[in-house]
């Protein structure tokens, strides 16, 4: 999990205290924290549907950018609609595989941030690409930055 360091940095990032555990999963080149990737509940036991996070400031405000011209409906105008479905069920898959295996209570739903079709986030889904996973939007968003 995080380092002090990290969390104190991810901390600052944010603006605010993390709400649940999470590993710096891409780092710059300097390491400072760019992707962390949360667990799949938060310390209360809330669902936490976005399991990987852009936390990277100037990526973070790249993709602000992107996404203020349009880049979401472009992205979903652009990518076939089954390649982002697919998608989603892939992230689903690795989120909820990091469940604790006891657990009975509410679950994180739906696919990278927390939706079941479409884009909700471009920023989501470039942190989940840049961390390795395997997301049409992720890449989407790394051609038009």
């Amino acid at each position: 999990m995080a380092s002090p360091a990290d969390i104190e940095r991810v901390t600052e990032l944010l603006g605010r205290s993390p709400q649940g555990d999470f590993e710096v999963v891409v780092r710059s080149t300097s390491g400072d924290p760019i992707v962390v990737q949360n667990a799949p509940l938060l310390f209360d036991g809330t669902p936490m549907p976005t399991l990987f996070w852009l936390v990277g400031k100037k990526e973070y405000v790249a993709v602000a950018r992107l996404e203020s011209t349009g880049g979401v409906d472009q992205s979903e105008a652009d990518i076939p609609e089954e390649e982002i479905a697919a998608a989603h069920q892939r992230y689903k898959a690795l989120r909820d595989s990091l469940l604790p295996p006891q657990h009975t209570g509410p679950a994180p739903s739906g696919g990278v941030a927390g939706t079941r079709r479409g884009v909700k986030c471009l920023h989501a889904h470039y942190a989940w690409f840049l961390a390795g996973g395997d997301d049409p939007v992720g890449r989407w968003v790394k051609e038009h930055l």
